[in-house]
């Protein structure tokens, strides 16, 4: 090899390790600062109670359900919906220029601001279906917000699978269907997977969605009747508690426990894909 392609490719590694090394260390000072901010705050009674301002407590523990309500009312939906949509465009689809208007609509929908689809939400779930501000309005319209990425990953992971898989399954008798069903989607549970995750969270992260069709309550009320009474998640929380009532100390309490939220559930829905995996195999 000519030592001019080893100097460049030696640059070439120096700078993918230097790339790779800013971006971790700018997520660890991210972490860290949270944990640094966060950690004196946080206490089990904050965990366990509702704010009240009679007694003046501060507690997320409504926040922290909200939380975990909407990402089920939001998966519930959007992840069949989703996986459906991509098994439709790389197995079904024959129309070239119907799967490319589709693919340009999913395209153009992952780059619209979450505002406008929490103005949308409240147009259409509220006020056009009557619907209350709560977590089912939400979870609808966070269900069309994150389609388009569970829908991108998956179309994307089968597109990946081997042609001969498919060959050779059809070719031992199998129907298309349960071709589908045995040999690509396993195939391809590692980008269906990521899609989800990427999925739950945005749906923790998102907050403007969720101002206009959420709301903002903090009351503690159980999952039937949070679908339809207002009740803010903790990024609502979060953004109460920081710009309305400048309680900072607070807002980074909630940050750390968004983070370990995020964390617990991607660990678990990676665990979950694999124990699939491998009951499919």
């Amino acid at each position: 090899m000519p030592k001019s392609r080893k100097f460049k490719n030696a640059l070439l590694k120096f700078f993918m390790y230097l790339s790779t090394g800013i971006t971790f260390s700018i997520l660890l000072l991210i972490i860290g600062y949270i944990l640094f901010k966060g950690l004196p705050g946080l206490n089990i009674k904050m965990l366990t109670t509702q704010t009240s301002y009679i007694d003046k407590n501060i507690g997320i523990l409504p926040n922290i359900l909200n939380t975990l309500y909407i990402i089920f009312v939001s998966m519930l939906f959007a992840v069949p919906l989703g996986i459906g949509a991509a098994v439709y465009l790389t197995e079904y689809a024959k129309c070239k220029p119907l799967v490319k208007a589709i693919s340009f609509a999913i395209e153009t929908l992952m780059g619209i601001p979450s505002i406008i689809y929490g103005l949308v939400g409240m147009l259409f779930f509220t006020s056009i279906m009557g619907l209350k501000q709560g977590i089912l309005a939400g979870g609808l319209t966070l269900t069309v917000m994150i389609i388009p990425t569970i829908v991108t990953t998956t179309k994307e992971s089968l597109a990946a699978v081997p042609n001969s898989l498919r060959e050779g399954s059809l070719a031992l008798g199998s129907g298309k269907w349960h071709m589908i069903k045995t040999v690509v989607l396993p195939n391809a549970k590692n980008g269906i997977i990521t899609g989800c995750v990427l999925a739950v969270g945005r749906i923790t992260g998102e907050s403007a969605a969720l101002l206009f069709t959420a709301g903002f309550g903090l009351k503690l009320v159980g999952f039937i009747k949070a679908l339809q009474s207002s009740s803010a998640t903790l990024t609502v929380a979060l953004y109460i508690y920081a710009s309305e009532q400048g309680e900072f100390n607070i807002a980074f309490t909630i940050a750390l426990i968004l983070v370990a939220i995020t964390f617990i559930i991607n660990t678990v829905c990676y665990a979950l894909g694999n124990k699939i995996g491998k009951k499919n195999k």
